[in-house]
């Protein structure tokens, strides 16, 4: 059996070394969306189970002013559109309630 070239062994190296950068890009990533998701889940979560009514207003309200400047997709718009329309609704239906 003959022995690897240096040049080979190199070439072999910078393979390993081409593979883990991408292994560990890809770990990145998913860490990144998986953070995303789990503030993501947070909010939701205080939106939904108000222990501190007050808190959940000022969230949402934040969330109402800030969310239609980040949102720059159609699509995106629209799986927040619930979010982003729910307090006028609610307070239609409240102040139709008390006439």
């Amino acid at each position: 059996m003959a022995r690897k070239t240096i040049e080979q062994r190199l070439a072999e190296l910078e393979a390993q070394r081409s593979a883990l950068r991408a292994r560990l890009s890809k770990q990145e990533r998913s860490n990144d969306t998986r953070r995303k998701v789990l503030l993501g889940a947070l909010v939701l979560h205080r939106l939904e189970n108000a222990n501190d009514p007050e808190f959940t207003k000022r969230l949402g309200d934040w969330l109402r002013r800030e969310l239609p400047g980040f949102l720059t997709r159609d699509a995106d718009k629209l799986l927040f559109d619930d979010l982003l329309t729910t307090p006028t609704t609610q307070e239609g239906n409240s102040s139709e309630a008390a006439q």
